[in-house]
């Protein structure tokens, strides 16, 4: 498995990037102590959003229940009339994902499937002209139902080429795993490098014409207009994410891309995994900050490999977090080089390196 891997340690301050069912900063515990984590769907949702805004041609995929109508779109360009392209939209994705029943009779302009689905536009282009040319092959409604059943196999046949986020994080599809695809890019959940536990904001909102309300007593005018508490936390995370470059390069997974659309692909990718910040409670808190260390590494062989247990007892501060963080990774990454044998074909470390050469030099094995 050749291998592209980045390990992000980044300190955020007041904030609740991850929230639980409750609203408050999700945890774990790690080493025996109490951790804050991002969990990596928080953290894939972020990557992906980042990466389709700067390639937008290449990241094209688009997850939704709301498929119906876009493949309807389709089929209309290929001369099928609007009702009836509505129609075998309707029944396909039935097949693909269950039709939501329920929410269409409620509303008739609602028609979305049950399931989430990550199709990219070759694939609804593939679809749809496959619906055209079956009302045009058929010959009754029992042909034309036996030929849907079949039509999902050509949402498989459309390559990848323009939705490298489906390639790279993945699909899975329970109706039909023919349909399901393996993501060549691994991540772990994010977890401070120390014990860290929630803290509770008391805030109230003031009410600019309270004083003018009869319905408050005098003396009370002064007070807030409402009240409520919610929880953050604030801490130095360890992040990882893999790339497996084999999957990428093999023209089976994500098409027949040219080698200059694969470099910038992963050269996104790469961006958005140390650039992209999950974007909770980003007016009211702005956790925004960017990585304090971030080593990279290609290795042409191996299974993913974590450095998170540089950690495994917790960081203490004596003078910050970030830079006994930084010691204890870089210690134990020596460590591991010694005892494994492990010989990366790269080896580039921010902020030794600037950045864009940071990237120049991982691009250079892609």
């Amino acid at each position: 498995m050749k291998l592209i891997e980045l390990h992000i340690l980044q300190s955020f301050p007041v904030s609740c990037l991850n929230r639980d069912d409750v609203g408050a900063p999700k945890t774990a515990t790690f080493g025996g102590a109490t951790r804050a984590r991002i969990s990596s769907q928080c953290l894939k949702r972020a990557i992906r959003l980042w990466a389709k805004e700067r390639s937008p041609v290449l990241y094209g995929g688009e997850r939704s229940k709301l498929i119906v109508r876009p493949i309807a779109d389709v089929a209309q360009k290929h001369s099928v009339a609007p009702e009836k392209a509505l129609e075998l939209s309707k029944k396909f994705c039935h097949q693909l994902a269950t039709f939501d029943e329920s929410a269409f009779k409620k509303n008739p302009n609602i028609l979305k499937v049950k399931t989430l689905m990550f199709l990219s536009p070759a694939e609804r282009e593939e679809i749809g002209k496959e619906l055209a040319a079956i009302l045009k092959e058929s010959k009754d409604d029992k042909a034309l139902d036996k030929r849907l059943k079949s039509a999902a196999a050509k949402v498989g046949e459309a390559k990848l080429k323009d939705a490298a986020d489906i390639a790279i994080f993945g699909r899975m599809v329970a109706s039909d795993h023919s349909l399901t695809v393996e993501g060549a890019a691994m991540f772990g959940h994010a977890l401070s490098t120390h014990r860290a536990d929630n803290d509770i904001d008391f805030y109230t909102a003031v009410d600019d014409r309270q004083s003018e309300d009869p319905s408050i007593e005098e003396e009370d005018r002064a007070g807030s207009g409402m009240m409520g508490t919610l929880e953050f936390t604030s801490a130095v995370y360890y992040r990882y994410a893999g790339l497996n470059l084999g999957m990428l390069e093999d023209g089976d997974h994500l098409g027949a891309v040219s080698p200059e659309d694969r470099r910038r692909i992963v050269d996104a990718f790469i961006c958005a995994v140390v650039l992209a910040v999950p974007a909770a409670r980003k007016n009211s808190m702005n956790a925004h900050t960017l990585p304090g260390y971030v080593l990279g590494l290609v290795r042409p062989k191996g299974q993913p490999l974590q450095l998170i247990n540089a950690f495994e007892k917790p960081v203490s501060a004596r003078n910050g977090l970030m830079a006994a963080s930084v010691a204890e990774i870089k210690q134990h990454w020596q460590q591991l080089q010694n005892t494994w044998g492990i010989k990366p074909s790269l080896e580039v470390s921010i902020p030794d390196t600037p950045f864009k050469q940071f990237r120049e030099k991982i691009l250079s094995h892609v």
